[in-house]
């Protein structure tokens, strides 16, 4: 899942995009002779292919080939391009829904597509698709060399439509069929896992998760609760912005982690919103899939003190992505920066370490256990120290 920075109005999510002329636009046609000065190559490619190739090729089809193929030569695995519907989409995705089947998916070093995360109680993870499967095949047609957001948009659709996807899971080729249906993220919610411990599980950062989170610690504070459990397992991460008021929330102030962007200073992303508790125990509960913007609140936490990490090590995206949008409303999406701890981590590539590790194959109450018996821990720790 992309982390995205709130840049500029277009809702969190935007810059105007450099390559807004040339081969979009098709600007500077030339008829005869010399190509004209004022061409680019690609527009002289663009020319060539529609007026000599044996087949005919639209010129949408060659404008994304060409957005795709610059895109290619980043060796970014995580910058795409959207079709003006398909951002639509991804935006609404933001906002806490989506139809489709509730998975995400990555490319990760080899080429290959993965399931980055599964989203609870969704037609993927009824039919026992985990992460860390390969995706092979998508609606009968191979995922090998189309783009991640192509093969996101045939993903999605319509609830009650169905579509076939295969993956390779510990080694073997299995084939699902799943309905679609419309996926509420389930951003968030909060249960009692033992009289006085509350569990807050974030699925994902979508608009108004920090907020959330920040109410529901004012009311332990009120309940007197003995300790808080921060569920960020399978969180692929969402926006950048909710990730930073969700730590805030429970630290005093200070710095949550550092944006490094190409040719700038660093910039340090601080706490925001007054004040936040520090006093009720915390633990955080992390995996595999726990990714992005949720390592950001697991590092934050972590290196200021603030919590113990409890589970797997997390997923290891350490970059900021921000979409571009083009002139016919597409967009193209690139990493246009990384993240660091406040003492400095990069997670890119590495990824958080638990304090206390818990083996992910274990069932959920043996977590749930660890998490307490910690919990108990720190409380003892808190009164020893008066």
């Amino acid at each position: 899942m992309r982390i995205f920075r709130r840049i500029r109005p277009l809702a969190a999510v935007a810059v105007v995009a450099a390559f807004g002329g040339g081969v979009v636009t098709g600007a500077a046609v030339h008829h005869g002779g010399e190509p004209a000065h004022s061409d680019s190559v690609l527009d002289q490619a663009e020319r060539a292919i529609e007026a000599q190739a044996a087949t005919p090729i639209p010129p949408g089809a060659l404008r994304q080939a060409a957005v795709d193929g610059m895109l290619r030569a980043l060796g970014d695995p995580w910058s795409a391009y959207y079709e003006p519907t398909e951002f639509a989409r991804y935006e609404r995705t933001l906002s806490g829904s989506y139809n489709g089947v509730g998975i995400w998916v990555r490319r990760a070093p080899d080429g290959v597509l993965r399931i980055e995360s599964v989203q609870n109680g969704s037609p993927a993870a009824a039919a026992g698709l985990r992460a860390g499967d390969v995706l092979l095949a998508v609606a009968g047609l191979p995922v090998a060399g189309r783009t991640v957001a192509d093969v996101a948009d045939a993903l999605w659709g319509r609830p009650g439509t169905s579509v076939t996807v295969r993956v390779e899971h510990n080694g073997h080729a299995v084939t699902h069929v799943l309905s679609r249906a419309t996926i509420h993220n389930g951003d968030v919610s909060a249960t009692r896992i033992v009289p006085g411990v509350e569990r807050l599980r974030i699925a994902m950062f979508t608009r108004g998760v920090g907020q959330w989170v920040r109410a529901r610690v004012r009311a332990a504070e009120r309940d007197h609760l003995h300790g808080i459990v921060l569920d960020l397992r399978d969180n692929p991460g969402g926006l950048l912005d909710e990730a930073v008021r969700t730590a805030s929330a429970l630290l005093d102030r200070g710095t949550v982690a550092t944006y490094v962007q190409r040719g700038s200073a660093p910039v340090p992303l601080l706490a925001r919103g007054g004040r936040g508790n520090t006093g009720i125990p915390l633990v955080v509960l992390v995996n595999g899939g726990t990714a992005s913007a949720a390592e950001i609140v697991a590092g934050a936490l972590q290196d200021r003190g603030r919590a113990v990490i409890v589970g797997s090590q997390t997923f290891g995206k350490g970059s900021v992505q921000a979409p571009d949008r083009l002139s016919d409303g597409s967009n193209i999406e690139l990493t246009v920066g990384h993240y660091l701890t406040p003492d400095g981590r990069a997670v890119d590539g590495v990824g958080i370490m638990p304090d206390v590790a818990v083996g992910a194959e274990l069932p959920q109450s043996v977590l749930f256990e660890r998490a307490v018996q910690v919990l108990s821990g720190l409380t003892a720790d808190a009164g020893g120290a008066g």
